[in-house]
């Protein structure tokens, strides 16, 4: 081969070598989220927080379950106990209504209601990426999980059980663990919305 031969050769050779480093550039560019645009894709937005939501709804209703066991066993059918004289009290009661007391000839509606917020919970569980909402939806599916156990398992039948309540502040209405629980998840819920955080993660602006 001459070397003018070679000479004509060297172009081709060189833009080929070109060729594939360009590719090798795009091919990086799409594995890191680029389009063919050079535009970055949206952000990950992590993995899901389904594990915080069950661990949380798990340590509520346990609490919830355990308290209203001692509950039954040491407190029902014996007097009060102060625990901060007058002003607060552990006094058993059977309750067949909703939290606080409300509703008590609605004990059937009230435990369909809990069983459809369970539903909803599992569902929105689906897209949640949110740590935040993870707390406030374990704390409203643990105890609703507690006291639909007492309307399940609890007299005086299957779905019309009462549920054990026991902290009874001063002019107030006596509750449980489950209570506070669905009303501090449902406040948590209420604070994350109106700061524009949604279950999956993101934040929306009115």
């Amino acid at each position: 081969m001459t070397e003018v031969e070679r000479a004509g050769e060297q172009p081709g050779e060189a833009q080929t070598e070109t060729e594939t480093v360009d590719t090798a550039a795009g091919r990086a560019a799409t594995e890191a989220g680029g389009g063919p645009g050079g535009n970055a894709g949206p952000a990950p937005r992590g993995r899901r927080r389904i594990v915080e939501l069950a661990i949380v709804a798990a340590v509520a209703y346990a609490l919830d379950l355990i308290s209203k066991i001692i509950v039954v066993e040491k407190l029902e059918g014996h007097d009060p106990i102060e625990v901060i004289g007058t002003w607060l009290r552990f006094q058993a009661v059977r309750n067949p209504g909703a939290a606080f007391g409300i509703g008590e000839a609605l004990t059937i509606v009230f435990t369909v209601i809990a069983a459809a917020v369970i539903v909803v919970i599992v569902r929105i569980a689906r897209k949640l990426y949110s740590t935040p909402w993870a707390i406030a939806l374990g704390l409203l599916l643990g105890g609703a999980l507690g006291n639909l156990t007492d309307r399940v398992f609890r007299s005086p039948g299957v779905f019309q059980g009462h549920v054990v309540d026991f902290i009874a502040p001063a002019h107030f209405a006596v509750f449980n663990l489950a209570d506070s629980a669905i009303v501090c998840g449902g406040v948590l819920i209420v604070l994350l919305s109106f700061r524009g955080l949604d279950p999956d993660g993101t934040v929306h602006r009115d």
